[in-house]
């Protein structure tokens, strides 16, 4: 298995992992996978191709789905609600 595709599977068990945590206590893990996508996806790109790094932020997209739109509603100056 290629470096890159053993980071990306766990980089994909963490996130499973802060799923399964209380809403309350995702938010600083959750943060952090965030943050790391970015560079965990051009590194899959850069090791097999575009492809799989577009793959890669669709799936990003589809399980931050929440998070970033309260993110960009909050660089719009809106005040979203936040899940309790």
């Amino acid at each position: 298995m290629s470096p890159s595709l053993l980071i990306a599977s766990l980089w994909v068990l963490a996130a499973t992992v802060v799923a399964l945590l209380p809403m309350c206590r995702q938010y600083g893990p959750g943060v952090t996978l965030l943050i790391l996508a970015p560079l965990v996806i051009g590194f899959l790109g850069y090791q097999h191709g575009w492809l799989l790094a577009a793959g890669g932020v669709l799936a990003l997209g589809s399980m931050f789905r929440r998070p970033l739109r309260h993110g960009i509603a909050r660089l719009r100056g809106q005040n979203p609600e936040v899940p309790k």
